[in-house]
């Protein structure tokens, strides 16, 4: 058993440590397209820690936002805002949440340290456990009616309506609930559509959602249980993969595997492809392990925990399984490494100014990992004929101050009715909504 001064300890050293480690070899954009450097991975004793302090926004402070484009505070006041959905009627479902509470004595030493750095980050508040419902009456790009659409949920996270029915993803599993066009509000209770690994370690704990065209179909996103399975194989049954739920019945498979953290999807327009972003594996040093994002194949496996971008064998991982390696797919397109990317919405109905209307806009939510820091940033990758086909564009930066504390963090992003794109900062509390700049 660990004593609380050895915890104390341990604890002391890491913070003590923040900031320590080795410079990257390579920029981050080298980690970037479709062919990323991936350089020779390093190992340690300790890996580098270097977390941007969540101080929020001071006064009058924003990011900035790329040229040609305006930016505004679409709400503030949130707690803790992660998720975005549209309803075609325009209004804005905002999912308030945060991790669930462990049970008392649950998990390591390293996993108390990294909830103590977390906190550090802004990263660790109780959870809300509701989705707010926001609407903008008058069409000025600022929402002016705020309602608590669903309330006592269980670390909600993913939303997807189909017809009449609306579909949120607890830490747990998928609930529904009927809908009618234009109410503000919920009050029937939840029915459980079928569960999803869940606690009480659920490491990663967000759950996504996305349906399918003709609405026969969810598909759900399950991170890992660790960073490279460290906890045991066995404790990541059904983790690390995009499962398929027929909406008639609550039956479910998986349809993709080996993605370590697959948050953000999104249907690719021309393809009809379903695309994903990772959020990769940490520790081997400043310049890897790219995040990315791809394309997601039925049936297709993607490498974690054993291998990394494609067939890139992860000796950590115990044990081996070189048969499966084999069988590692390579992803579509790097993000740079470290760079937790979040935040996946395609560009259908965007009225931003070339080049943000064909592609993928990406939130990366910023490292922990790496020295500089990454991420902390909206990027948008430009695609033709369903493929990228040019390096990323910033749209939003600056979350960042001048001291490299985190002013805010993005994460979700979507299109709004008026073809803006909004944008969850869960540091900052705020959904901004950036669209083309006015003309003089």
């Amino acid at each position: 058993m660990n004593s609380p001064r050895l915890s104390l300890f341990v604890f002391s050293l890491a913070l003590t440590l923040i900031g320590c480690g080795s410079q990257p070899a390579l920029p981050i954009t080298a980690g970037m397209g479709p062919h990323p450097a991936l350089p020779e991975p390093e190992s340690g004793l300790l890996p580098t820690v270097n977390i941007a302090p969540a101080v929020g926004w001071q006064a009058d402070a924003m990011p900035q936002a790329a040229q040609g484009l305006q930016l505004q505070a679409f709400a503030k006041g949130l707690d803790h805002p992660r998720w975005l959905y549209v309803l075609p009627n325009g209004d804005i479902l905002v999912a308030e949440t945060n991790a669930p509470a462990k049970p008392e004595g649950s998990g390591s030493v390293k996993d108390w340290v990294a909830k103590k750095i977390m906190t550090k980050a802004g990263a660790v508040t109780s959870s809300a456990d509701r989705i707010s419902l926001l609407r903008d009456n008058d069409g000025d790009g600022v929402a002016d009616q705020r309602t608590v659409f669903i309330d006592n949920l269980h670390s909600p996270f993913g939303m997807a309506l189909v017809g009449n029915t609306l579909y949120v993803a607890n830490t747990d599993g998928v609930v529904r609930f009927p809908y009618q066009a234009g109410q503000t509000q919920i009050r029937s209770p939840g029915e459980l559509v079928t569960a999803l690994p869940g606690g009480p370690l659920n490491h990663h704990w967000t759950k996504n959602l996305i349906a399918s065209p003709d609405g026969k179909h969810l598909y759900a996103a399950v991170g890992s249980n660790s960073n490279v399975a460290e906890n045991g194989l066995e404790a990541e049954q059904g983790r690390a993969a995009i499962w398929e739920i027929d909406t008639a019945t609550g039956s479910k498979r998986i349809f993709a595997s080996g993605l370590r953290n697959p948050v953000g999807m999104a249907w690719e327009p021309f393809s009809g492809e379903l695309w994903t972003v990772v959020n990769e594996r940490d520790e081997l040093g400043n310049d890897l392990v790219p995040d990315y994002m791809t394309s997601v194949h039925e049936g297709g496996f993607y490498g974690w925990p054993w291998s990394y971008f494609g067939q890139n064998v992860d000796t950590r991982v115990s044990p081996a399984n070189p048969s499966r390696v084999t069988q590692a797919l390579v992803p579509d397109y790097a993000l740079g490494a470290h760079t937790a990317s979040l935040g996946l919405s395609n560009a259908t109905g965007s009225r931003l100014p070339a080049p943000f209307t064909e592609g993928l806009f990406i939130g990366q939510h910023g490292s922990w990992n790496r020295k500089p820091h990454s991420g902390y940033q909206v990027l948008f990758v430009p695609f033709k004929e369903g493929r990228p086909n040019d390096a990323p564009y910033t749209v939003l930066d600056g979350f960042l101050n001048d001291q490299g504390e985190a002013q805010g963090r993005p994460v979700g992003v979507v299109i709004d009715a008026q073809g803006a794109l909004l944008v969850a900062d869960d540091v900052g509390n705020v959904i901004w909504r950036v669209s083309a700049a006015q003309q003089p």
